[in-house]
């Protein structure tokens, strides 16, 4: 039999996210270091209440500018009421005056936690399929995700996951396959949000590691930094509704 193929438009997205219960989230909030989630397993456990309770073992980069703050991360996450247990397979290194992607200081670190307080399943049951490294700072997380689907039926699947998961969900990036260029286009922003958005994107906002913090990025707009999200979210919004 021949294979049967069919041609949807594809759409890559970055989903800026947060949600409750996680410890990921918790743990970057509290310390001045970020988290790369790298892959997540079943957990392996003899005991069946361990079992029963749905764990996962993730591999995960703590990375920071100094040690002292990977290592707190790692000290919050131990303590979190969120993960089963956290070790560290590779001790912390310190990479002042090298270039790395990392910063300055890094360890890897294996933490098993309970999935059901993650978006993976709920973003794959929604059709958004998980492509690169998840990134955690500053008590948000940034899902590389593609999908199919025309930007109505996106939009009504984000919102789903929202209500579903008490999520706050917002698009970083939005690139479909079936445009002649990647460039959005931006003519349905009102100046002031082309403007903004325009500044973050010269500023590597959007970039990883970013290139510049909110709070960096809203004194150079010189508006407030509740006015710069609003700002971007609203021109995002306006972005993704693009076909």
């Amino acid at each position: 039999m021949a294979t049967k193929y069919r041609t949807e438009e594809t759409t890559s997205l970055t989903l800026d996210i947060w949600h409750p219960d996680c410890w990921t989230l918790e743990v970057t909030a509290q310390a001045d270091a970020d988290l790369i989630a790298h892959t997540v397993y079943k957990a392996p456990s003899a005991d069946e209440s361990r079992s029963a309770e749905s764990l996962v073992r993730g591999h995960f980069t703590a990375y920071a500018d100094t040690i002292q703050e990977v290592k707190k991360l790692v000290a919050a996450a131990e303590q979190s009421e969120h993960t089963q247990s956290v070790m560290e397979f590779e001790r912390c290194h310190d990479f002042t005056g090298r270039a790395t992607n990392y910063g300055n200081a890094s360890c890897e670190l294996f933490v098993e936690y309970d999935h059901r307080n993650t978006m993976s399943d709920a973003l794959l049951s929604h059709g958004f399929i998980h492509d690169a490294p998840v990134r955690v700072r500053d008590g948000r997380e940034y899902w590389p995700v593609v999908a199919t689907g025309d930007r109505e039926d996106l939009n009504a699947r984000l919102d789903s996951l929202r209500e579903e998961k008490d999520a706050d969900i917002s698009v970083r990036r939005v690139v479909s396959s079936n445009r002649s260029h990647s460039q959005p286009n931006q003519e349905t922003l009102s100046e002031r949000q082309r403007e903004v958005f325009e500044l973050a994107r010269t500023h590597d906002y959007y970039s990883w590691p970013r290139g510049i913090t909110t709070k960096e990025l809203a004194k150079k707009a010189d508006i407030s930094k509740t006015t710069l999200l609003e700002h971007l979210r609203k021109a995002e919004a306006k972005l993704l509704d693009q076909e």
